[in-house]
């Protein structure tokens, strides 16, 4: 591999760490978007998990064109393109409200979520090849502390910008009139349109800042030996293989916690939506400092043995989640957000691992995997609705993080398949 002196990858680094912290923004608002969409557009909890299934189905359409597209023309121009998708969607939400069309949603959503697919493909291996190989996995585990800074300020800051407060009957909205019941419609959808816009313009502003900043393309030596990188020479890798279908339930499992944390908040503990709201940006907190906690213990603990201890603990936590009740249920939520934190970097590192010049080819693979995002969020969703208790669905992502207890004990423990490199 070519070698970079700390002086060429430091501020790439940064920059790249940056992106991290943008897509963790417009993700952890999503769960947001579920019960203010879901209010706005009466739907019920099968209907607007649909607004997950919209952005992580793009994950997995986009991926591998993603990582063609790299191994082509390089990071740089994956991250452009990316953020050049992520802005546009973010703009589309102004004709997506202003038309009132919840599948023009759903729509720009996915077009946000393919150039997050993109970032995605391109940011996490490129920080883990930025520097020295022994610390891979706390390098990246600290760019994606920035994901958690997010995570807490986006429910906690513009969460109550979006969400008007108002939450009326189902009496009382059959009572309406039509014309009132649109204009009601119509003005809660319209809450999102100043928040996506001014998203949408930064994202373009970041764009020009990449076309304009020189990254170095880090280039393994084969990469000249293009027929040498294939997906069959890779998935040889077991650790591979384990960490993707480790990646599908892991963020199956973060994005049902997140997703219905409002809907549990309100229905479980009797918060309004604006206060539920704000408790999702101490679930993002939790999410925050558990990244930056989980690189320091990582200098003491390996990350192997510190995801079989975070994914069984998260695996008693929603146990009382599903059997507790009151704002005990709130807490354990917030709790599951500081034990997944470490998660899906440690994994992504893991499954990457020793993978050579095919490691474009594997993070493509690992990033189609957050698939999971799109199929398990109906499910919970699904049983909620069947049930008649949202507690109920909380099934789903206990079984997620039981298949990542299975990871962390068993894929580390083999022997690599050999691949070539």
């Amino acid at each position: 591999m070519k070698k970079i002196t700390t002086k060429q990858y430091l501020f790439p680094f940064a920059l790249i760490t940056s992106l991290f912290f943008f897509w963790g923004l417009v993700h952890n608002l999503d769960p947001v978007l579920i019960p203010h969409l879901r209010k706005a557009f009466l739907l019920n909890d099968f209907e607007s998990s649909l607004v997950d299934s919209s952005v992580y189905i793009a994950y997995f359409i986009m991926a591998l064109p993603a990582g063609f597209i790299m191994r082509k023309y390089g990071y740089k121009t994956g991250i452009i393109m990316g953020l050049c998708l992520f802005g546009l969607g973010s703009v589309l939400f102004v004709p997506a409200a202003n038309t009132l069309q919840y599948g023009f949603f759903l729509g720009a959503l996915f077009i946000i979520a393919c150039g997050l697919a993109s970032l995605e493909t391109a940011a996490n291996p490129y920080v883990t090849i930025l520097g020295p190989p022994g610390t891979a996995t706390q390098r990246l585990n600290f760019s994606q502390s920035f994901n958690g800074l997010a995570a807490f300020l986006a429910p906690a800051f513009i969460g109550p910008l979006i969400l008007s407060g108002k939450e009326l009957s189902k009496d009382t909205l059959d009572a309406m009139s039509p014309e009132h019941l649109h204009e009601y419609l119509l003005n809660e959808a319209a809450s999102v349109k100043m928040p996506y816009l001014i998203l949408g313009i930064v994202i373009f502003l970041v764009a020009i800042v990449f076309y304009f900043t020189k990254l170095p393309d880090v280039k393994h030596e084969e990469d000249g030996e293009k027929a040498g990188a294939s997906f069959g020479e890779a998935l040889k890798s077991i650790k591979l293989r384990w960490g993707i279908v480790a990646q599908f339930f892991y963020v199956g499992a973060q994005v049902c916690v997140a997703s219905f944390f409002i809907r549990m908040a309100t229905t479980q503990a009797g918060l309004d939506e604006r206060t539920a709201s704000k408790f999702l940006g101490l679930f993002g907190l939790a999410f925050m400092i558990g990244r930056f906690a989980g690189t320091f213990f990582m200098q003491f603990i390996s990350p192997r043995k510190l995801l079989i201890l975070y994914s069984t603990i998260n695996i008693i936590l929603c146990l009382l989640a599903i059997f507790g009740s009151g704002m005990m249920v709130v807490y354990t939520l917030i709790a599951i957000g500081f034990f997944m934190s470490i998660m899906f970097p440690t994994i992504f590192s893991m499954g990457i691992d020793g993978l050579g010049h095919h490691t474009k080819i594997g993070s493509s693979l690992i990033v189609m995997s957050i698939v999971g995002g799109a199929l398990l969020p109906p499910v919970l969703g699904f049983i909620s609705d069947k049930t008649g208790n949202i507690q109920n669905g909380y099934i789903v992502p206990l079984v997620c993080f039981v298949v990542v207890l299975i990871f962390a004990q068993v894929a580390e423990r083999q022997t690599p398949t050999k691949i070539k490199t």
